[in-house]
């Protein structure tokens, strides 16, 4: 992806020098922590979901893996991403609501960090929290995302950055409040449902960004797609279930299959339209 050039975001908060310290989660090792990167990396609703059960003031056990320049690096790669997340969305916005789209703010941490949801340590990995609409990121996992986890190339690390702000988007519309309301008044099972429809549709507005963006700033490359591709497959619940615990239960699912995180992404790349991201049961963007 060539992303040398284009407008940096003034929405970058940085706290990297003003990280949580504390002892990694306890009862969470090897596979387990692991796992918990990968379901929370394209975390939903509510951090706590996944911050609960780990100390909070937890930082990496394995200290910093990133040199000075690769964070600098790495932190300007997430400005410009963020940037055109913007520019595309706030494009969207008033071509097709009418309306003026507010940007998020995304918070660069080191560590461990304190959020409208609650504090939460880099084990979380990424997060959107709808009561501050920022989107928390500490640039460790970047390289976790390639070195450990397998998933290469920096598009997947912009489909990360554009899938959070899936979310932020879902908060603008009043998707993420309709799910939140109809949470407390459902079976488990149905808001699961619900919780599979949030993340579906947020990794079909990351396919919208892409869309957009390989039409402006952010010029993709050969190889690019794909990356998105397998980070979405990474993370469906069928694998991290498999990988964890041998089988699969289809009614405990909260993010999605493989498959379907796969076809929504694709969804919102193939028409670039947000109307396509419409899901049941969720209600329809107006």
């Amino acid at each position: 992806m060539k992303w040398r050039t284009g407008r940096k975001s003034e929405n970058i908060e940085d706290r990297r020098s003003s990280g949580i310290s504390g002892k990694a989660a306890g009862g969470i090792g090897g596979l387990g922590i692991i796992l918990l990167l990968l379901i929370s990396m394209f975390l939903g609703v509510d951090p706590g979901q996944v911050i609960q059960g780990i100390d909070s003031t937890g930082a990496s056990s394995q200290g910093s893996q990133m040199s000075t320049e690769e964070q600098n690096e790495s932190a300007e790669f997430v400005s410009l991403v963020l940037g055109d997340t913007e520019a595309t969305w706030s494009d969207i916005f008033a071509e097709d609501l009418g309306r003026t789209y507010i940007e998020p703010k995304l918070v660069l941490f080191s560590g461990g960090v304190q959020s409208a949801c609650g504090q939460a340590s880099s084990q979380v990995g990424p997060f959107y929290c709808p009561s501050d609409q920022k989107v928390y990121l500490d640039l460790e996992f970047l390289k976790e995302l390639q070195d450990r986890l397998g998933a290469t190339g920096d598009f997947a690390q912009a489909y990360v950055i554009s899938h959070e702000v899936g979310h932020h988007v879902q908060t603008l519309t009043g998707t993420l409040q309709y799910v939140d309301t109809m949470n407390k008044r459902v079976s488990q099972k149905e808001a699961n449902e619900l919780s599979v429809a949030l993340e579906l549709q947020a990794d079909c507005y990351a396919g919208v960004w892409a869309n957009r963006a390989s039409q402006q700033d952010l010029i993709l490359e050969p190889g690019d797609i794909e990356e998105g591709l397998n980070a979405a497959s990474a993370v469906g619940d069928d694998r991290l279930q498999k990988q964890s615990q041998g089988y699969v239960v289809p009614d405990s699912f909260t993010h999605g299959t493989s498959a379907q995180r796969v076809a929504s992404f694709r969804k919102g790349l193939e028409s670039g339209d947000m109307y396509a991201c419409d899901l049941s049961p969720l209600p329809p963007v107006k």
